[in-house]
């Protein structure tokens, strides 16, 4: 299963490496680009559904598969060959509803091990039925299920950022999500968040999480990651701010 919006630079690819599945298939957000028309060439079925937010577009896209499991992979995602066989031997004999798969990432064309971007597990394989998203979390997603988490050894393959424009454009929508979050839970930015916030986030991608093992990379990363929670807390003060802005009913 692959999300997709105008991805037509990664489709193929990404689809290519997931011919070990019994169906691949794309669920796109209406794509403007050649993604829909290069899905279906390679022989993927598409469906299209309106994008909201992300757990409700994984949910939507749990209720439209046809078999007993759902394996998602996201378009700039590659699944290596040892990954899929591990998946089927899973599948075949499962003790969870749910599996998390580590991750390597490729940030700026560099293999990230620190900062938290390794191992970054994430819940991708799904019984369908048995487990979903929960919808309350609109971005980076939480899974929602019985039982306990099972976990797959082989790394899904991601290729997250090729440039720093690239970064700052995914950061300033997932800041904006964030903070919408936050809004709706009644949440208001006080003083000190503008600062101990962003520090605390150093802290954490740097020395907590080992950004120090990349070097400057890590160092560059786990800045500007402090930076981008700065950046969701001011979004929160402008939402608090907007002049006739709603109010969330329980503050």
């Amino acid at each position: 299963m692959v999300l997709t919006l105008n991805e037509a630079r990664h489709i193929a690819d990404c689809l290519a490496t997931l011919a070990w599945a019994d169906e691949r298939l794309v669920f796109d957000s209406f794509s403007t680009d050649e993604t829909v028309a290069i899905a279906q060439r390679v022989g993927a079925r598409v469906v299209q559904h309106p994008f909201q937010n992300y757990a409700q577009q994984r949910n939507a896209a749990l209720a439209a598969a046809q078999g007993e499991w759902v394996f998602f992979v996201d378009a700039d995602e590659r699944c290596p060959q040892s990954l899929g066989e591990e998946v089927r031997t899973v599948v075949a004999a499962p003790r969870h509803d749910v599996y998390a798969v580590p991750r390597h990432n490729y940030l700026f064309g560099r293999l990230t091990l620190g900062a938290g971007w390794y191992p970054d597990y994430q819940a991708r394989l799904f019984r369908v039925g048995r487990a979903g998203f929960d919808p309350h979390r609109e971005v980076h997603e939480v899974a929602r299920y019985e039982g306990t988490m099972g976990y797959l050894r082989t790394e899904l393959i991601h290729y997250n950022y090729d440039t720093v424009e690239q970064f700052h454009a995914k950061q300033r929508k997932y800041a904006q999500f964030e903070a919408s979050i936050l809004f709706k839970q009644g949440v208001r930015p006080r003083p000190h968040n503008f600062i101990l916030q962003p520090l605390r986030e150093f802290r954490r991608r740097f020395f907590t999480l080992r950004g120090y093992r990349d070097g400057w990379h890590g160092l560059r990363l786990s800045a500007l990651m402090a930076y981008y929670t700065l950046d969701t807390y001011r979004r929160l003060a402008a939402l608090w701010q907007a002049p006739g802005a709603p109010r969330p009913s329980d503050v």
